[in-house]
């Protein structure tokens, strides 16, 4: 499913509080069911956008490498898969 093109402009932070928003509302309870089912369908999508960013950021982030003696060598990428 591609996501909307404004969900696709959000950073992560606004994608979060978005989707905290959402969240809140649907544990309230006091929702329509038809906005209910029209609000989780955006909050799913902003769930995966947010997971999209988090992988991508994960793919930056490395790892040092220590020689024996804890001096830095290099770097390596923190997950090798």
């Amino acid at each position: 499913m591609a996501e909307p093109a404004e969900i696709a402009t959000l950073n992560f932070e606004q994608a979060v509080a978005e989707l905290e928003a959402i969240v809140d509302q649907l544990e309230k309870g006091d929702v329509p069911l038809d906005r209910s089912i029209e609000i989780y369908e955006r909050g799913e999508a902003l769930k995966q956008h947010c997971e999209k960013l988090l992988g991508a950021a994960e793919k930056r982030i490395e790892k040092i490498r220590l020689d024996r003696s804890g001096q830095p060598v290099g770097t390596e990428p923190l997950d090798p898969s």
